[in-house]
């Protein structure tokens, strides 16, 4: 039986990349029956859309929708800020992929959750920021994780019962700056920060794994995807990025994914899910040596993962106060205006004063107000930090 599939944020990273896994099953395993796209690249939207021979497209941008249109006269094309959550509404699919960046994508998320079709999540800004709206919308088995960390923990839990599970070992890369003090970070610049040793990613994520802003968002995704507290969810730097994630159960024993760094199993896995797309990723060679190592977290130089823990404990509309702080700060880094280090300090000072976002998001609103508030907070703590 042929998956149908909608592929949103089509020319990013994940997008790309998924179109690359449905190619590569054949159409009697993936039909791709919409694309979504801010409309930044249009050359590479219109190659998509004459090889997946996708019928119906959002593109954001109105003028980028315009020239898709021009181009391809039989397809239909949804344009504006709401035009993948519209063509979610729309089109009839097994899997809707969400590779969108950003908080932006809460609305196509539950959007998909109403539809019913399984939601492939590599948005992670979207679980975060909705919190108990996102987890409440979506029925059991619905929601299925696409980044490598929560696609591995998912694996491994199939190997024990809920209440066998003791606590979740989050993995990181520690990323370019691992192994060096805070105060050797203070004047590190964009270029520095944007050289990521294991993955290539967009701008935003290679900085935030920089910071390990992305490793606290995955804590806080973990914590919402699987139920399991924070207190049992652990981080462990792992430089090789191998091994993706584990789980340790009740009667101590810990079991691990690993692979070769890839996106492609992840997502292949997602859309197939609980089936698995042969040939996805190439495995690993264990006629080779290998070594692996894991070292703990230092909190000190990079306090991202506590703020995020503490955050997601006090509950509430915290974690979307804590992700849009950073989709403040981090620009204001990459545009010079801040160093480094203030990046997580601004995000800790807007969460701390984040006392009225106390309780859960009844709808999209109330996100969008404590976003809006998180935003203006971390401005004015950038804004002084500048003078």
């Amino acid at each position: 039986m042929t998956t149908r599939v909608l592929v949103l944020g089509s020319t990013g990273s994940i997008g790309t990349q998924a179109l690359e896994v449905t190619s590569q099953a054949g159409a009697d395993r993936f039909e791709v029956v919409g694309l979504a796209a801010g409309g930044g690249r249009v050359d590479l939207l219109a190659e998509q859309i004459r090889t997946t021979g996708a019928r119906f497209v959002a593109v954001s941008d109105p003028t980028a929708a315009g020239r898709i249109g021009s181009a391809f006269p039989d397809v239909t094309v949804l344009s504006g800020p709401s035009a993948a959550t519209r063509l979610v509404d729309a089109v009839e699919s097994d899997v809707v992929l969400n590779g969108i960046d950003g908080s932006r994508g809460l609305g196509p998320t539950l959007a998909a959750l109403r539809s019913g079709a399984r939601l492939a999540l590599a948005n992670k800004e979207s679980l975060v920021a909705g919190g108990a709206l996102v987890t409440g919308a979506a029925a059991p088995g619905q929601l299925i994780p696409v980044d490598s960390e929560h696609s591995a923990m998912a694996q491994c839990l199939r190997a024990g019962a809920s209440d066998e599970v003791a606590s979740l070992v989050l993995t990181a890369s520690g990323g370019p700056f691992r192994g060096r003090t805070r105060a050797e970070l203070a004047d590190v610049t964009a270029e520095e920060a944007l050289r990521h040793p294991t993955w290539a990613m967009g701008r935003m994520i290679t900085l935030n794994s920089a910071t390990l802003v992305n490793k606290s968002l995955e804590l806080i995704e973990a914590h919402l995807l699987f139920g399991v507290p924070y207190d049992r969810i652990d981080v462990t730097v792992h430089p090789q990025s191998v091994v993706h994630s584990a789980v340790t159960f009740v009667d101590g024993a810990t079991v691990a994914k690993a692979s070769p760094p890839s996106m492609k199993l992840p997502i292949a896995l997602a859309l197939g899910w609980p089936d698995r797309v042969p040939g996805a990723s190439t495995p690993l060679d264990f006629t080779r040596a290998h070594t692996w190592t894991f070292e703990p977290v230092d909190t000190g130089t990079f306090p991202a993962i506590e703020v995020a823990r503490a955050a997601g404990e006090s509950g509430g509309l915290r974690t979307a106060v804590f992700n849009a702080a950073n989709e403040e700060a981090a620009p204001a880094f990459l545009d010079g205006r801040i160093r480094f280090t203030d990046i997580v300090d601004v995000v800790a000072e807007t969460v701390g004063a984040a006392d009225e976002w106390s309780s859960d998001p009844r709808d999209p609103d109330d996100v969008a107000a404590a976003e809006s508030w998180a935003r203006r907070h971390a401005a004015a703590i950038v804004t002084g930090l500048e003078g």
